[in-house]
């Protein structure tokens, strides 16, 4: 007899994918009257720290995401960085905008400059461009992304961005 687990899970990839930490398949007779965590039954999370909430959609959703600092196997160290969605093109990536001003000491005045960071956002948040993220630090990711979102803070107007001239 097979475990209900699998076909709750959202299977999107040609892998099949599972949390590394939750057993799919249990035999013994005394786990199957007890009640797990979440509405799918049993779920791997966790929480980062640093005075971070686990988001709700972490504990009780059903999105496998083996990067996610929730249900997956990414530590936070390092930096913690705040800044604004600056793009939402990729899957699970966003590019966060830092803006910064940089001072010129022949003029004595200060010229803005900014950069951009590619971070991996868990399906536990939505966001939308103009949002402001807070991101921590992780170890690499992929080839440019070593930052992971820990919080969105939506936009006040909850408008897109716009040219502001």
């Amino acid at each position: 007899q097979r475990s209900p687990q699998p076909a709750a899970m959202d299977q999107h990839e040609k892998a099949f994918q599972k949390q590394v930490k939750v057993a799919l398949i249990s035999n013994s007779k005394a786990n199957k009257n007890k009640a797990a965590p979440g509405k799918a039954g049993k779920r791997f999370y966790k929480s980062v720290g640093l005075g971070f909430k686990t988001p709700k959609e972490a504990i009780e959703g059903t999105y496998i995401d083996k990067k996610c600092p929730f249900t997956g196997d990414v530590s936070i160290r390092g930096r913690i960085l705040t800044g604004t969605v600056h793009r939402t093109k990729m899957n699970r990536t966003i590019i966060v905008r830092r803006n910064y001003l940089h001072f010129v000491r022949k003029y004595q005045r200060y010229e803005k400059r900014h950069k951009n960071v590619a971070a991996h956002i868990s399906p536990c948040f939505r966001c939308r461009e103009g949002d402001a993220v807070v991101i921590g630090q992780c170890r690499p990711l992929s080839k440019t992304v070593r930052f992971n979102v820990l919080k969105v803070i939506p936009a006040a107007g909850g408008a897109k961005k716009s040219f502001a001239g």
